[in-house]
């Protein structure tokens, strides 16, 4: 059965519809030597310097959608960040990762630097302390006691941060040279880059303990953080490692944890058959933990939880 469509739409061509000529000339412009590597919104305002007016931004960028001309013109490359190099790390004292937060002081407008070195393996906090300043200099001076505590040698560790003066100062950059550690870095701007930081200072910031109002000094600030990384590697049963604390991870021993909670609850099954339709809760240890892991890879787990 046949359905006729009752739709009446406009029947007049609209007055301010661009003419073919125009049309074509926007694509000529465009194109041009002169403009091929221009936005329309640096077109439009270097034509009408020229006493020019074709037509508006709007309509340049819709005419050049329609002829598929929005993609990257001209001879230069088109802008890219590609992501840093997936790594994984095995075993602690691998790969660490840090990065720096502020912390409010009671004077407004002024803050202090929180700097925070973790292991992403074991997420146990290996360095922290609070300064007034960032500084390349302070970042370079605790990772060498991070190094110096952790009997970190050379070409063992990978170090990845963002790209901050801190991150990427001469004096760091020396600084990890001569310990041979090899940096990397996110890209600009791009928070995923640097996952293990920016879930661990969501962790300190969001805890029931941390202060509602702000430090007084820095000793102050200090002596809470202290307070909060004894909780975090000591106490504080970390979702990303199987509910294990990131001290016990760090120093090997999750092992024998979760193979005695498995024998726990395979005894619980045993015990009382019907309350388990499936089976028993997967404690087996995580093997591998990876920064910067390729988004289509299926069988990789990045455990960020905190």
């Amino acid at each position: 059965m046949d359905i006729e469509d009752k739709r009446r739409g406009p029947l007049s061509i609209p007055a301010n519809k661009l003419t073919e000529v125009e049309v074509q000339e926007i694509i000529r412009v465009s194109t041009s030597a002169e403009y091929v590597d221009l936005a329309p919104t640096q077109i439009v305002p270097s034509l009408a310097d020229k006493g020019i007016y074709i037509a508006c931004e709007s309509s340049f960028y819709k005419i050049l959608k329609e002829k598929k001309l929005l993609e990257h013109r001209g001879k230069s490359k088109k802008k890219s960040h590609n992501k840093p190099a997936p790594l994984v790390a095995l075993g602690p004292n691998q790969i660490y990762s840090w990065d720096i937060t502020y912390l409010r002081s009671d004077i407004a407008g002024k803050f202090y630097y929180l700097y925070m070195y973790m292991d992403i393996y074991s997420r146990k906090i290996v360095g922290q302390e609070v300064f007034d300043v960032e500084s390349m200099e302070y970042s370079s001076a605790l990772i060498e006691r991070i190094c110096e505590c952790e009997g970190i040698q050379k070409n063992q560790l990978i170090l990845h941060s963002d790209n901050g003066g801190a991150m990427k100062g001469a004096t760091m950059l020396a600084t990890l040279q001569k310990l041979g550690i090899v940096p990397s870095f996110s890209r600009p701007r791009v928070s995923d880059d640097n996952p293990y930081s920016e879930a661990l200072f969501k962790t300190l910031k969001y805890c029931p303990e941390y202060p509602s109002r702000p430090f007084a000094s820095i000793e102050e600030a200090n002596a809470w953080v202290n307070k909060f990384v004894f909780w975090y590697n000591n106490i504080h049963l970390h979702s990303g490692i199987k509910f294990v604390t990131p001290t016990s991870r760090h120093a090997m021993k999750d092992d024998k944890i979760l193979e005695n909670r498995k024998k726990v609850y395979e005894e619980a099954r045993l015990r009382n058959p019907n309350r388990w339709s499936q089976e028993t809760r997967n404690w087996n240890k995580i093997e591998k933990v990876y920064l910067n892991y390729l988004q289509e890879d299926k069988e990789i787990d990045i455990n960020l939880a905190s």
